[in-house]
């Protein structure tokens, strides 16, 4: 574009880099002659040329003042006295830092200060008998329920908080119980504090229901264990599905007593269903065969032939007792027990629970059995089985059942059990009759069943039908059998846990067609409540006589795989500890 350059300076522009914004008339196009062109357009209007030498160089040289050059040209003179330094310690740093600070100061007490301080200051919730493996209580600690069940429910009515002994009368203390009257409790692993339901085949009695957890619940105010049919495609190959729950390590008592109110399931007459109520020792989880191999039923504490397989000196055919008399589905051997994982016999350095008697060997450890009641039908009349099961065993497994080791309440209603053991137990065992209108079928009221203990080669068991005792025995009655040639076997000295299932097998109902039976069938426990005397409470799983924690956290697996059935099976490959009657401990 052709233009004079005295069109770029005027005097106002030189003023500031500003003044070059295009304003009116200060941009024309030249024009050869008046009207010999139309007027400019507004691009032309306001146009600036490519070159900027052009515009006019006043307005871009850098040593003109402009009104704001103060804002970005350093003067020492003006400045000299901001420039002379000084400190941080202003009210503004001081602000500043304080700031930082109280927020460095604030994370540092949130994430450790306040972990640290609770850790010293708060009281710390109990395990109240919970260990490690069930689920639960993987933490240590016991969760709360709705209702804010702890030892002790707090539906229990104050006046069941105190219970007369029927040894000697004293008042005992309630030390736990469970009265299920939240309704839709479940029992699969980590819902429950105390109990949990097992996902099972029961294979160790043959039993044909498969045990799902969804067959355990709470309804009503009562604990409902139903058994009913079900397409095998969908339940394991299994033509019946039912219940069990147990406190396996999560509830375990030690001494005292036990009473459950029950309704028992179908009929009276009708014989098939097995309910039972129970107690194990915490070392043996009822249902996984690898934790029970050699430990389930012994209540033993010597050295001697009874820790040994089978009963028997190993490449000898004695005792002789041990060898005829016995069972007649096993060739009339006493017992095919693998002998005492953990006896009195462990040597040092074995793989065993403890503790350790004065004289430095281990105390036998086992998982003995106690029976609230195991029901049945004989005759078209209900009975309860009420026992201990035990190992080793007696010769023709006849235990000392004399006037002063056996009592029986009234022989009218309680008598000794025919079945006094086989080659994989040995039991000493009371019947009595059932109150035949206590059965889900007929008038559906409540019985209540138990035993009182005393641990111990002094103690006793007296079992409890309906707040009487049917029968009981003292420890004199399991004493050394020289036929044998074993030692005493004392009252269960374990930590117990209580077991409650409703089953069917043909081991306990011969010649029975399950089909004729009535289902669903249902077992109702109203209660379940433990008592100890005054001085001695001992609840738990892990008590310091009798530890088990260690032990069942070494063998995680056969305290929770079902499919383990033996200890030394291909699947888990334990080995025995070493016997010092088996060839000595080097």
């Amino acid at each position: 574009m052709a233009s004079s350059s005295s069109a770029y300076q005027r005097p106002d522009m030189a003023a500031s880099s500003t003044s070059l914004l295009p304003r009116t008339g200060y941009f024309a196009t030249p024009s050869s002659s008046r009207g010999s062109s139309p007027a400019p357009s507004i691009a032309e209007k306001f146009s600036l040329a490519a070159d900027p030498a052009e515009w006019g160089a006043s307005a871009l040289t850098m040593n003109i003042p402009e009104p704001d050059d103060y804002l970005h040209n350093p003067d020492p003179k003006r400045d000299r006295l901001n420039d002379g330094g000084g400190h941080i310690f202003t009210s503004r740093g001081l602000a500043n830092l304080g700031c930082l600070f109280i927020l460095v100061a604030g994370m540092l007490m949130l994430f450790a200060g306040y972990p640290i301080y609770s850790h010293f200051t708060s009281k710390h919730q109990s395990t109240q008998g919970a260990f490690n493996y069930g689920g639960a209580n993987a933490s240590g600690q016991v969760p709360k329920l709705p209702n804010d069940i702890g030892l002790i429910d707090i539906a229990t009515p104050s006046s069941a908080y105190t219970k007369p002994s029927f040894a000697d009368g004293q008042d005992w203390d309630l030390v736990f119980s469970d009265e299920f009257n939240v309704d839709g409790r479940t029992f699969y692993p980590g819902d429950d504090p105390y109990w949990e339901a097992v996902d099972l085949d029961y294979w160790q009695t043959n039993d044909v229901e498969w045990y799902d957890p969804k067959q355990a619940t709470t309804k009503g105010g009562y604990l409902r264990l139903t058994i009913d049919t079900a397409e095998p495609i969908n339940n394991h190959n299994m033509s019946y599905v039912s219940g069990m729950i147990q406190s396996w390590n999560k509830f375990c008592f030690t001494g005292g007593m036990i009473e459950v109110s029950v309704q028992l399931p179908g009929s009276s007459s009708k014989p098939g269903l097995w309910p039972a109520v129970w107690t194990m020792g915490n070392l043996g989880r009822a249902g996984y065969g690898a934790s029970l191999d050699g430990m389930w039923p012994y209540t033993y504490d010597t050295c001697d032939v009874g820790t040994l397989p089978n009963q028997t000196y190993p490449g000898t055919q004695t005792p002789i007792a041990a060898l005829e008399n016995g069972d007649p589905d096993h060739d009339n051997v006493l017992s095919m027990l693998p002998g005492q994982r953990l006896s009195a016999c462990t040597c040092p350095g074995e793989s065993h629970p403890g503790p350790v008697h004065p004289n430095g060997t281990f105390v036998g450890r086992s998982a003995p059995e106690i029976d609230l009641f195991e029901a049945l039908i004989d005759g078209n009349r209900g009975q309860v089985s009420q026992s201990l099961q035990l190992a080793p065993f007696n010769a023709e497994y006849a235990w000392q059942n004399t006037s002063s080791n056996l009592y029986i309440g009234d022989p009218t209603v309680t008598s000794l059990n025919a079945y006094v053991g086989g080659a994989f137990q040995q039991t000493a065992s009371g019947l009595s009759f059932t109150n035949s209108n206590c059965y889900e079928l007929e008038a559906g009221c409540f019985s209540t069943y138990g035993y009182e203990y005393s641990p111990g080669y002094a103690g006793y068991i007296k079992w409890i039908v309906n707040d009487t005792v049917s029968w009981g025995v003292q420890g004199a009655g399991f004493g050394s059998d020289g036929a044998t040639e074993i030692g005493a076997r004392p009252i269960p000295t374990e930590p117990m846990y209580i077991i409650a299932n409703l089953g069917m097998s043909p081991n306990f109902a011969h010649g029975v067609d399950f089909t004729t039976l009535q289902y669903p069938a249902t077992m109702l426990i109203d209660y379940v409540r433990v008592y100890q005397p005054r001085d001695q409470h001992n609840v738990g799983c892990d008590p310091p006589d009798h530890p088990t924690a260690n032990y069942i956290n070494a063998y995680p697996e056969a305290y929770t795989n079902v499919n383990l059935t033996l200890w030394g099976t291909p699947q888990y490959n334990q080995t025995q500890p070493k016997n010092s009657m088996l060839g000595g401990c080097s």
